[in-house]
Protein backbone atom coordinates (compact mmCIF):
# COMPACT_ATOMS: atom_id res chain seq x y z
CA UNK A 1 0.00 0.00 0.00
CA UNK A 2 1.56 3.30 -0.85
CA UNK A 3 0.06 6.52 0.98
CA UNK A 4 0.38 9.46 -0.53
CA UNK A 5 -1.28 13.16 0.44
CA UNK A 6 -4.71 13.57 -1.42
CA UNK A 7 -5.61 10.33 -1.60
CA UNK A 8 -9.43 9.49 -0.74
CA UNK A 9 -10.30 6.08 0.66
CA UNK A 10 -13.59 4.61 0.76
CA UNK A 11 -14.49 2.17 3.43
CA UNK A 12 -18.44 1.55 4.15
CA UNK A 13 -20.26 4.77 3.85
CA UNK A 14 -17.20 7.09 5.24
CA UNK A 15 -14.46 8.35 3.20
CA UNK A 16 -10.87 8.89 4.52
CA UNK A 17 -8.71 12.06 3.29
CA UNK A 18 -5.05 11.81 3.78
CA UNK A 19 -4.29 15.57 4.77
CA UNK A 20 -0.52 15.64 5.86
CA UNK A 21 1.59 12.53 5.49
CA UNK A 22 4.81 12.40 7.54
CA UNK A 23 7.42 10.21 8.23
CA UNK A 24 5.52 8.26 11.00
CA UNK A 25 2.09 10.16 11.58
CA UNK A 26 -0.64 10.80 9.00
CA UNK A 27 -3.12 13.54 9.60
CA UNK A 28 -6.65 12.87 7.61
CA UNK A 29 -9.94 13.88 7.81
CA UNK A 30 -13.17 12.02 8.37
CA UNK A 31 -16.27 12.81 6.11
CA UNK A 32 -19.09 11.33 4.97
CA UNK A 33 -18.82 12.80 1.59
CA UNK A 34 -15.88 13.28 -0.37
CA UNK A 35 -17.27 16.38 -2.42
CA UNK A 36 -18.24 18.28 0.06
CA UNK A 37 -15.25 18.08 2.03
CA UNK A 38 -16.82 18.81 5.46
CA UNK A 39 -15.65 16.49 8.80
CA UNK A 40 -13.28 16.74 11.17
CA UNK A 41 -9.19 15.97 11.16
CA UNK A 42 -7.43 13.57 13.25
CA UNK A 43 -4.05 12.62 13.69
CA UNK A 44 -2.66 9.19 14.29
CA UNK A 45 0.25 6.85 13.48
CA UNK A 46 0.73 5.29 9.93
CA UNK A 47 0.59 1.72 11.23
CA UNK A 48 -2.71 3.10 13.44
CA UNK A 49 -3.88 4.47 9.88
CA UNK A 50 -2.95 1.42 7.53
CA UNK A 51 -5.06 -0.66 10.45
CA UNK A 52 -7.74 1.58 9.85
CA UNK A 53 -7.97 1.39 6.39
CA UNK A 54 -7.88 -2.51 6.31
CA UNK A 55 -10.65 -3.43 3.42
CA UNK A 56 -11.31 -0.10 2.26
CA UNK A 57 -11.09 0.91 -1.87
CA UNK A 58 -8.60 4.02 -3.00
CA UNK A 59 -10.85 6.34 -4.47
CA UNK A 60 -9.44 7.32 -8.28
CA UNK A 61 -8.05 10.94 -8.69
CA UNK A 62 -10.50 12.70 -11.19
CA UNK A 63 -8.22 13.75 -14.29
CA UNK A 64 -6.96 16.93 -14.81
CA UNK A 65 -6.98 17.95 -19.30
CA UNK A 66 -3.49 18.53 -20.47
CA UNK A 67 -2.93 21.93 -22.14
Amino acid sequence: MKLQQNQIWQKGNEYYRIVQLARLEVQYKTMTDPLSGHGPHQQVTKKEFCRLLKGAVLLEAPHSPKP
